[in-house]
């Protein structure tokens, strides 16, 4: 690929991304009216649609809190990845 067809496929990325964000905010938009609608209500019908808004509880390790008390633990189980980071800047 030349220099120019690059950089036409990074303004067509570009503005590729750009509406996906826009579409992603949009949705959001859209998701905080339902939620405001529902307020506790963990159910609604809308015709066909049915809407569900759960709480959702997840036990997680506070891996703060576990570096300073067993710093030898976190060691022995830390594992190190490499990967790339594609970003157009």
């Amino acid at each position: 690929m030349s220099i120019n067809e690059i950089e036409s496929k990074i303004r067509e990325l570009r503005q590729l991304q750009a509406l996906i964000e826009e579409a992603q905010a949009e949705a959001e938009t859209i998701k905080d009216a339902i939620k405001a609608h529902m307020g506790d209500s963990e159910e609604l019908r809308a015709g066909e649609y049915k809407v569900t808004w759960k709480a959702v509880t997840a036990s997680r390790v506070d891996t703060t809190a576990l570096k300073k008390a067993l710093p030898e633990v976190v060691a022995k189980f830390t594992k190190t990845t490499t990967s790339r980071r594609f970003c157009v800047a």
